[in-house]
C-alpha cells in the first residue's frame, strides 16, 4: 500500500466552521463545524476522490508544491 500525502487549506468561515480545500485534487472541497471535524471530513473526501480516480484509471496527482507565504501591506 502506497502512502499519499496531501496539503489541506482550512478557511474559517464568518458564519462558523471551516471550509477545507485540497489544492492538488481539483474540486476536492469539504466543510466541518470544528477543526477536528473538518480534518476528518477532508481525509474522507480525499480517500473517496482517490478511489474515484483509481476506478476511472486516472493517474493520482501527488502533492509536490513549494509553498511560500507573501506578506502584502495595504491601507
Amino acid at each position: 500500500m502506497k502512502v499519499l500525502n496531501y496539503r489541506i487549506l482550512l478557511r474559517e468561515e464568518p458564519e462558523g466552521g471551516f471550509t477545507v480545500l485540497v489544492p492538488s485534487l481539483e474540486g476536492c472541497i469539504t466543510y466541518g463545524e470544528t477543526l477536528d471535524e473538518a480534518k476528518k471530513n477532508a481525509r474522507e473526501a480525499i480517500e473517496l476522490y482517490v478511489e474515484s480516480l483509481q476506478a476511472d484509471g486516472t493517474p493520482i496527482p501527488s502533492d509536490n508544491f513549494l509553498e511560500y507565504t507573501l506578506q502584502i501591506e495595504h491601507a
